[in-house]
Order: structure tokens, then C-alpha cells, then sequence
């Protein structure tokens, strides 16, 4: 039972950083119909500009927390600014292009990225440093650690503020009408560029975040990092409902519950000759079980038909 109990907290902690960027794929996807693949280089990106930011700091003699809010803040700037200029340059001059066209500049955007990354910061694994206290905090059995409590409460935070933004500011009105229909938007006043744009930049924030998190929960960075974590990301999306923000957590929990739960029970049934190491067979599996089954997804597809 102990087991079963870890299990669903790592799972938990698996999932709330899937969430991070998968509301980054599907908010994009939700107003411009753009499946950005190269969302999760802006989360490799994030990890090693925050591991950058920790290196040059190492001597300073500020607190862990402290370097690790600051590279934080690093992490954000260049993944917002990265992005903003991804957007700029790659994707809106092919707006109004066949679906096909923007879909290959990501798939090259994303190697373009990894390496850019892999020239400046060489393609060897780096070790992050432990810059929070390292002592489990037992639950009655399960335990978990300061950084993945860190990320369970990061994550509550920003989805709220999220939520917040979408459904309650004049840039969340904004977003959910040019999602509508971009033209009517503009003669409303609105303009769709700069929700687009904006749009862009808070999902870059949210995958630095997510970045910085995955950093310091497994303790290495290099250039091939963001990949993975972007294609289940994407998954837990499609899980959710592509374009949906509340089917998009619910998918990223799900799947760090069921790679958690699966890998574990996996590894108990084959005397651990298949474990953790085999985790992202589940993934694709739920992949293509939703794509057979449910297309649309859990929570369905609330994605507007353009004229």
C-alpha cells in the first residue's frame, strides 16, 4: 500500500509538470489551430538557462532558494523572448499558409533549437546542482521531497493564475475571441497579432517553469532534455482535448498516474527486468488508444469552426 501511495505522488508530481507545458501546446493551439513542436527545445531551453544562471552564482554565497528564484526569473526572460521571436519570424508569416507549412517549420524550428543548444552549451549532460534541502519529508510511509512539493505548489499557483487570467482580465476576453474568429475580433477592437504574441510568450513562461522544475526533480540538463517531456506533453494534451485548458491538466495527470502506476506494477511483474526504464511505452500507448477511441479527447475539442 506504502508503494502504491509513492507511486501516485510521483505520478502526481510527473503530471503537474506535463501540465505546465501541455497548457502551452493547447493554448496556441486553441487560438491560431498551430501545434508548436517546438515547445518543449523552450523547456530545454528554460533548464539550461536557469543551470547557466546556478552556475555563475555557484561562488556568491546566496541561499539555494534564492539562485534557484533567480535563474527562474533568467529562465523566463529568454524563453519569453525566444518564443515571442519563434512566433514572429517562423510562424506568422505562414498564418494563412497550408496547414502543412507551419507544422514543418516547428518540426524544423525544434531541430534548429536543439542545435543552437547543443553548439552553446556543448552536448554533454550536466549535473544540476542540489540547491534545495535534499531530507524526504515522510508522510506515514510514502515520502516526498522539498522540490517535488515545490512543484506540486508552483503548479497549483500558476494554473490558478491562469485560470484567473483566461476567464476574468481583458487579455483572457481577448484570447478567447480571437480564438473565435480572429476578423470579427480586430473590427471589435482587439488585435489578434498581440494576442497571438502574448499568448506565445506566457506559454514559453510556463514551460520555463516546468523546465527549471524538471531540472532540479532529476538533477541533469542537456540539449536532447525537452524532447520527451514535449511529446508526452503533447499527449497529455490530446489526452485532455487539444485546445481545451481545463482537458489539458486533466490529461497530464492522468498520464503521470498511469506511467507512474504502470512502470511500478510493471517492474513488480517482471521482477524489475522492465521498470522505470520502459516508462514511455505508456504514453504512446495512451496515445494511440484516444487517437483510435476518442479523437476529440476526454473533455472533447472546444475549438472554434472558422469560416
Amino acid at each position: 500500500m506504502q508503494t502504491f501511495f509513492q507511486q501516485i505522488i510521483n505520478g502526481l508530481v510527473l503530471g503537474s509538470m506535463y501540465a505546465l507545458v501541455a497548457l502551452g501546446y493547447t493554448m496556441v493551439y486553441g487560438i491560431i489551430n498551430l501545434i508548436n513542436f517546438a515547445h518543449g527545445e523552450v523547456l530545454m531551453v528554460g533548464a539550461l538557462t536557469s543551470w547557466t544562471v546556478v552556475s555563475l552564482l555557484a561562488n556568491s554565497g546566496l541561499p539555494g532558494w534564492l539562485m534557484m528564484g533567480i535563474s527562474l526569473i533568467a529562465a523566463i526572460i529568454v524563453c519569453a523572448v525566444l518564443n515571442f521571436t519563434i512566433e514572429k519570424l517562423a510562424y506568422r508569416p505562414l498564418r494563412n499558409a497550408p496547414r502543412l507549412a507551419p507544422l514543418i517549420t516547428a518540426m524544423g524550428m525544434s531541430l534548429l533549437l536543439q542545435t543552437l543548444a547543443m553548439i552553446i552549451w556543448k552536448p554533454n549532460p550536466k549535473p544540476y546542482p542540489l540547491l534545495l534541502p535534499t531530507t524526504p519529508i515522510d508522510l506515514g510511509g510514502p515520502v516526498i521531497s522539498v522540490t517535488q512539493c515545490l512543484i506540486l505548489g508552483l503548479t497549483v499557483v500558476i494554473l490558478a493564475a491562469l485560470s484567473y487570467l483566461v476567464n476574468r482580465t481583458k487579455l483572457g476576453r481577448a484570447m478567447r475571441a480571437t480564438a473565435e474568429n480572429p476578423r470579427v475580433a480586430a473590427l471589435m477592437g482587439v488585435r489578434p497579432d498581440m494576442v497571438i504574441s502574448a499568448t506565445f510568450v506566457i506559454g514559453a513562461a510556463l514551460a520555463a517553469v516546468a523546465g527549471v522544475m524538471w531540472a532540479a526533480n532529476y538533477g541533469t540538463v542537456q540539449h536532447t532534455m525537452g524532447f520527451m517531456p514535449g511529446l508526452k506533453a503533447f499527449t497529455a494534451a490530446v489526452l485532455g482535448g487539444i485546445g481545451n485548458l481545463p482537458g489539458a491538466v486533466v490529461g497530464s495527470i492522468l498520464l503521470g498516474l498511469v506511467e507512474s502506476l504502470g512502470a511500478g506494477y510493471l517492474g513488480q511483474l517482471t521482477g524489475n527486468v522492465f521498470g522505470s526504464q520502459y516508462v514511455d511505452i505508456f504514453a504512446f500507448l495512451v496515445l494511440i488508444l484516444v487517437l483510435t477511441l476518442r479523437p476529440a479527447g476526454l473533455l472533447g475539442e472546444r475549438v472554434a469552426d472558422r469560416a
